[in-house]
């Protein structure tokens, strides 16, 4: 058995929001799940009767059987579990805090308890807290697609769970994630493994190979509900971290070029207004170069040079789309580890990104070239530290 237990690192802040969340699904549990799920249901409950015909009446059992099995809290299911048959906007929102078991209850609360503290920190508490419901959602949604005419109902935390391991994909690479090996009598110890590998193997081994071997029919494990939360989480984490630097170039490059004739070789200029220490000037054309082919005619210091600049100059948001464009563009760089430097500091700008830079500034440890690059990205690193304490 693999199990993970823990992550590193965590930042100081109280995951408030995570908290409440993970006591509100154990509350239900405890309050409606475990008196409900040993009672059986009232007779005269017209739910009863619907829940016999949808199950019974020409269904695989005969009506008394399904009688036999049924329990109170299987009613509860059928009433606020979203079938996609009979989709309601309430059953969408309350199948999210029902869970079929303790396993499945321990399980999600789990997985949140390991990654929800992270990626709460970077979003804050009401920004997190309408991630996870839509990421809910749109898991909800996405199972539906597949199969529209079940009336099985879905239920449990596990889609809006997997929107915040997509998020925590993104956002935390370098994470490291504690795994429990219990193999008796001979194995039992703890490892770490990338956060990436780990999240890796439960979208595509858990959960992608299944989906696609159709091995359930919207029953069991739902998952193409967690595929679609996690994809949807992602989602949520690549447009926050690069809509908005897109628009802003956008934007000034619509204001730059208004009024104004092609220019033949924006490249040529730029390099000219480096060479003579027009940083300004070179800074506001960098955002007209708007394919990788023109990007790739600046030499990376160049680029490099530019990134510093607009650091320097406050504009954070703009360098950091810089450094990351060369990181994604150039990975094979000597020089990279003054782009990963700089992206650590554009972060280090933007509220709750500090575990977001911390991975940058490590990024540019292991990818430094001389010892004072190392030495910088690691008086960074103890100064993320320092101030989680």
């Amino acid at each position: 058995m693999l199990l993970p237990v823990g992550d590193l690192p965590n930042p100081k802040s109280t995951p408030l929001v995570n908290y409440a969340l993970m006591g509100l699904n154990i509350v239900v549990f405890i309050l409606v799940t475990l008196p409900l799920a040993s009672a059986r249901p009232d007779i005269n409950d017209p739910l009863l009767i619907e829940y016999l015909r949808t199950f019974g009446g020409g269904g695989p059992w005969p009506v008394q059987e399904v009688y036999r099995q049924v329990s109170a809290y299987d009613l509860v299911v059928f009433q606020y579990g979203y079938r996609p048959a009979d989709p309601s906007l309430i059953s969408i929102c309350s199948a999210m805090f029902l869970h079929g078991s303790g396993m499945h209850l321990a399980g999600n609360m789990l997985f949140l308890w390991i990654f929800g503290d992270n990626v709460e920190h970077r979003l804050g508490h009401v920004g997190y807290l309408v991630v996870y419901l839509l990421a809910g959602l749109a898991a909800t949604l996405f199972f539906g697609v597949f199969v529209p005419e079940s009336q099985v109902p879905l239920i449990g935390a596990s889609g809006a769970i997997s929107g915040v391991l997509g998020c925590y994909f993104l956002w935390f690479p370098k994470n490291q994630v504690k795994i429990f090996i219990f193999l008796f009598p001979f194995v039992m110890t703890t490892v770490m493994i990338s956060a990436r590998l780990v999240l890796g193997f439960y979208l595509l081994v858990d959960n992608l190979l299944p989906f696609l071997a159709m091995s359930q029919q919207g029953g069991g494990v739902a998952h193409g509900a967690h595929i679609g939360g996690f994809l949807g989480g992602a989602g949520v984490a690549y447009g926050m971290d690069r809509l908005p630097g897109f628009f802003r170039q956008k934007s000034q490059t619509r204001a730059q070029s208004k009024g104004q004739v092609r220019e033949t070789d924006r490249v040529a200029q730029i390099v000219t207004a480096l060479n003579t220490g027009e940083l300004a000037h070179a800074a506001a054309h960098y955002p007209l170069l708007t394919t990788q082919h023109e990007r790739n005619r600046l030499a990376t210091g160049n680029l490099l040079t530019i990134g510093d600049y607009l650091l320097q100059s406050g504009e954070a948001e703009q360098a950091l789309t810089l450094f990351r464009r060369l990181i994604a563009e150039r990975p094979g760089d000597t020089n990279l580890d003054r782009a990963y430097l700089g992206a650590g500091k554009a972060m280090l700008h933007k509220a709750r990104c500090g575990t977001s830079a911390w991975h940058y500034f490590l990024s540019a440890v292991d990818l430094a070239q001389t010892p004072e690059m190392a030495d910088e990205a690691r008086n960074y690193l103890r100064m993320i530290e320092e101030s989680r304490d």
